[in-house]
């Protein structure tokens, strides 16, 4: 994976549609080799602005080509001329593709989900195997883990997260990284969990649903011929909790299965600290289904896939459904 940044496309999908008019102006930007982080401070120096004016709604990678929306606020409704802000330097590369005025900063998470076209590279194995467990992750969905861009490079913003909760000081920006990730963390365990029972796209007695496509729950509730229809048509998805104050809202055999999980020492100061700061409890779906997952073969060996996901998904997961992923220059 990543051979080269082409061979990870990134694309997203509008949460919604340009007022056409306002103080912010919206830009879509195509990114070769350059995170959110970087790009949005070259907007901000371009517009010779605060970065707390420019808005975006996710990050994306660096080792990808990514094309993404940022707001910039322009009180003036006056934009500065566009051709500076195109630039390629080396291995990077940052290009205006649309610009619209738009009524409000753009908020996290407002987008509708996330385009991919991925090439993996260097493919052994059976073909026949490999297109038989695409159809697999097609037709069931995988297991809805947070990727590990969310632990940190090294993986360790976990460990992070535990010192902080037990008194070192970090800085304000990383809190909320490290909060995150001690949260992920916690549910990536109860998912494993039930990834082992062989239940985490079925019904456990207790069980909390997620409407697909929302964040709205409901249940506990008798498991009936209704419910297994709409779980059956990805209509309704199983959760687990994303942790913070307050009772489990699962009950039963669900309740138990993450209150056991989630019971050792280690577990037991993540979910004080989460509190301490003030989280409350929230729940997550337990499987991710790719949209319009497709799949050719460029070459013998290179194997090009598309697919879409929604907002807070991770491309990574469904490449390790399929087998073992590495990306280049990193270890196995």
């Amino acid at each position: 994976m990543r051979s080269v940044p082409e061979d990870f496309l990134v694309e997203e999908l509008p949460g919604f549609e340009p007022t056409g008019s306002g103080e912010h102006l919206l830009l879509t930007v195509e990114k070769r080799g350059i995170n959110t982080a970087f790009a949005a401070r070259r907007i901000a120096q371009w517009a010779g602005v605060g970065e707390v004016a420019i808005g975006y709604a996710g990050l994306k990678d660096r080792h990808a080509v990514t094309r993404q929306r940022f707001s910039v606020h322009l009180p003036k409704k006056v934009a500065p001329d566009l051709a500076p802000l195109d630039f390629a330097e080396g291995e990077e590369r940052l290009r205006v593709i649309e610009h619209t005025w738009h009524a409000k900063k753009l908020p996290r998470g407002a987008l509708a989900g996330n385009r991919f076209v991925l090439t993996l590279r260097g493919v052994e194995g059976e073909r026949a195997a490999i297109e038989a467990r695409l159809r697999a992750i097609a037709e069931r969905g995988v297991p809805n883990y947070f990727g590990e861009q969310r632990f940190g490079r090294d993986g360790d913003n976990v460990a992070n997260a535990r010192a902080m909760f037990a008194g070192r000081r970090v800085r304000r920006e990383q809190r909320t990284l490290l909060i995150s990730a001690a949260r992920s963390e916690l549910f990536n365990r109860v998912l494993a969990a039930r990834v082992s029972e062989g239940c985490w796209d079925a019904p456990l007695d207790g069980e909390v649903w997620m409407l697909d496509g929302s964040r709205s729950v409901f249940g506990p509730e008798p498991f009936d011929d209704a419910l297994a229809q709409r779980l059956h048509a990805f209509d309704i998805h199983p959760t687990g909790p994303l942790w913070g104050k307050g009772e489990l809202r699962s009950a039963g055999e669900s309740a138990r299965l993450e209150q056991a999980t989630l019971d050792g020492e280690e577990a037991l100061a993540l979910r004080a600290g989460l509190e301490a700061e003030g989280l409350k409890q929230e729940r997550r779906s337990l499987r991710l289904k790719p949209a319009d997952l497709a799949w050719t073969w460029r070459e013998e060996d290179a194997l090009e896939l598309g697919f879409a996901l929604p907002p807070g998904t991770y491309a990574t997961v469904v490449l390790d459904e399929l087998g073992d992923v590495r990306t280049v220059g990193r270890p196995g």
